[in-house]
């Protein structure tokens, strides 16, 4: 069944919508201190449930496909997200997250040679720029090395984002399989680094159980097959900007739940970042850049009444192909 715009927009916001719930979750129920295990038992058990609703393995160069996308949509993303959670503000670890859109423009320029548009460029430094408003007061003090790890979080999802269009997917397979894939992928690299490094699992209570079966199912799952499904039909661009949703709703989580203040100008900040969600998903991009450049010209034709003349013209050059396909009618 197709889906409208508007629905499939609104389904694919659910996907930051809760990533935004997962600062609060990670600092209100979850163990100190421990963002490899935290990582591992979101990935790895949601991975393996897609897996087994799914019933489809990779075949040929899916196999390292696979592994790449999960390393980078997970099995870096996971670690270093939980890694800035712990040691930032929830408002200021998820404030880099919304350079996102800029990242993906610059990376689908590199790697899919579209070369973004000045609304693009000055949408995303709106949304940025409101979501810094939104943390400008709540910020504290700076953590060196969780700043870092949320600015190395953002552009390993951004890079996996571009590079999850790029490949598309296999033929026949499904976005429920592609997210398993890449969350057992990311999740078998990070088993080995939490044992390693945080040791022994820890002790875990009802409350910790409950959120980390937050994040594995609701969180974890269903969020990231709903965002790779929007991936498969959506531009990356105009999905990163569905990226700043995550931390209005952490702003708005520790405001209603936590008892956080929200100041006139945090709420200015929360404004201009939802209406430049809103205008992201009606951003236009540039034309693809090539080495190879096609020039199609029609002249004007006459046809009888009613008779419908089409054309198509195809060009394979560099690593893809363009393909022009029109009508003309009298």
């Amino acid at each position: 069944m197709a889906l409208s715009r508007p629905a499939l927009i609104t389904l694919t916001a659910l996907a930051p919508v809760s990533w935004g719930t997962t600062y609060a979750v990670t600092t209100e129920f979850l163990p100190p201190d421990r963002p490899l295990f935290t990582a591992l038992v979101r990935a790895l058990p949601a991975g393996l449930l897609l897996l087994a609703l799914a019933r489809v393995l990779p075949r040929g160069a899916w196999w390292w496909k696979a592994a790449v996308l999960g390393a980078l949509n997970i099995g870096a993303f996971f670690p270093l997200l939980f890694l800035s959670a712990y040691r930032l503000p929830g408002g200021l670890a998820a404030v880099v997250g919304s350079a996102g859109p800029l990242f993906v423009a610059g990376l689908s320029a590199l790697l899919l040679g579209q070369r973004p548009s000045a609304r693009t460029l000055v949408t995303g430094a709106v949304a940025a720029f409101g979501v810094s408003l939104v943390v400008l007061r709540a910020a504290g003090a700076l953590d060196t090395l969780g700043l870092l790890a949320a600015v190395a979080s953002t552009a390993s999802m951004s890079t996996g984002t571009v590079l999850t269009q790029r490949w598309g997917r296999p033929e026949g397979v499904g976005p429920l399989a592609l997210t398993g894939w890449q969350l057992t992928a990311g999740g078998l690299l990070i088993a080995p680094l939490a044992f390693l490094i945080e040791g022994a699992p820890p002790a875990l209570d009802g409350r910790a159980v409950g959120g980390y079966l937050y994040l594995a199912v609701a969180n974890t799952a269903l969020a990231y097959w709903l965002w790779f499904r929007g991936i498969g039909r959506m531009s990356a661009t105009q999905v990163t900007f569905l990226g700043p949703l995550s931390p209005l709703t952490a702003a708005v989580v520790g405001w209603v739940a936590l008892g956080q203040a929200l100041t006139p100008v945090q709420l200015v900040g929360m404004g201009l970042a939802f209406g430049a969600t809103v205008a992201g998903q009606f951003v236009t991009r540039a034309p693809r850049t090539s080495d190879h450049t096609v020039k199609v010209r029609t002249e004007p034709t006459r046809v009888p009444d009613g008779a419908l003349r089409r054309w198509t013209g195809r060009c394979d050059g560099g690593r893809g192909a363009a393909r022009v396909d029109g009508a003309l009618r009298r």
